[in-house]
Formats: C-alpha cells, structure tokens, sequence
C-alpha cells in the first residue's frame, strides 16, 4: 500500500467528489501519455480536469499521489484479470494456457493505452513509490503459487516462489522490448517469454514416484 504522502488526502464520499476525482485522473493519465510523468505539473491537471487547483490539492497531496492511485487502478485492472484466467485451471497445461492469456492482455492492455507503460516507470523511479511495485508483484505471486502448489514439487517450492516472482518483473522487460521493436517482431518476443515460462513451470513440477 502507499505510504501517508502518496494517497488521497481526502477520500470522496459523495457522487459529485467520486466524478473531480475521476476527472482529475483522467486528465493526469492523458498528459502522462502525452507528456511523460516528469514533464506533467499539478497546475496542467487542474487546467485539463476543468478546475482550480486547489480542488487537485483538496484530493491529492502532491503528484506521486496521483500516479499511486492511477497505478492501482490499473493493478485492480490487472489483478481482476489474473483471478479470471486462474479461476478455472485443473491441470499444469491450463495453468501454463492461462499465463500466456494474461500476458497476451498485458501487451495488448498496454500497446493500447501507452500512457499505462509510462505510469509504470515513475513508480519504479520514484522511491516512495517503488514499494507498491513489489507488494503488487507479490501479490501476483501468491496468486500464482495458490494454483501452482498442487504440482510443484514440495522441496523446492521456495525456489518455484523465488523464480516465480522473477518471471512477474522480468514480465515488464519483455512487453518493453515487445512494444518498442517491430510490430511483427512483437508475437515473437511473447512467443520466446512464454516458452521461457512454460520449461520453468515444468521443471518445478513433482516427479510421479
């Protein structure tokens, strides 16, 4: 979770304060795609989300706040669909079909919205933040792990947790490169990570007796 200087100062409670907040993100996450986070001050969201200042201050704190709350929502996002593809797995093989699913959606997610890529750097560049990444990431492999557990090998689950959580960063390297090469190359990159993922996943698997 965040830390005191990155949340919303004052939660909305009513319909009409739920719509600024709204507002306010909307605006910060478009001049985040079309700026970069650095580039992007308070006074430009005020101005975009159509009012003063002081009522961006009157929710958010400072602009790390903002970015907190933007990357939540999309971890919500992401979190929501990884529950989904995990729901109905009975066996390693649709467990391994449901991890090439969410990462399909990552790229996908991501080559659609731009602004969510750059959302990504500044929590990783930004210090106070940084903490949220890896909590997130955790949770991501709890996730995993809860299904996983029934075929991994039981002495060397920790290494299976260990490297699991190592697939989930390197995740975000892979979609970069994906992104930032040639659109053909892309499937090929994914193709590439989930083999990777795939020979992981069964070398952690118990051996029949």
């Amino acid at each position: 979770m965040p830390n005191g200087k990155t949340i919303l100062r004052r939660p909305p409670k009513q319909d009409r304060s739920r719509e600024r907040v709204d507002e306010i993100l909307v605006a910060a996450k478009r001049l985040i795609g079309e700026k970069g986070v650095d580039a992007v001050k308070m006074r430009e969201i005020a101005a975009l989300a159509g009012g003063p200042i002081s009522s961006v201050y009157q929710y958010f704190p400072n602009k790390s706040a903002i970015i907190a709350t933007l990357y939540n929502k999309w971890a919500q996002e992401l979190a929501d669909v990884m529950k989904s593809q995990m729901a109905g797995v009975e066996n390693l093989d649709g467990l391994i079909d449901a991890i090439s699913s969410i990462l399909d959606f990552y790229y996908e997610r991501i080559a659609s919205d731009p602004a969510i890529l750059d959302l990504l750097n500044a929590i990783q560049a930004d210090k106070a933040l940084h903490n949220i990444d890896i909590a997130e990431t955790k949770f991501h492999v709890d996730l995993l792990c809860s299904v996983a557990r029934t075929w991994v090998d039981t002495e060397r689950y920790d290494a299976f947790r260990r490297i699991a959580f190592m697939m989930f960063q390197l995740a975000n390297g892979v979609v970069r490169m994906a992104l930032a090469g040639e659109p053909a190359e892309a499937g090929a990159i994914l193709a590439d990570y989930k083999m990777v993922i795939q020979t992981q996943l069964r070398d952690f698997v118990r051996k029949p007796d």
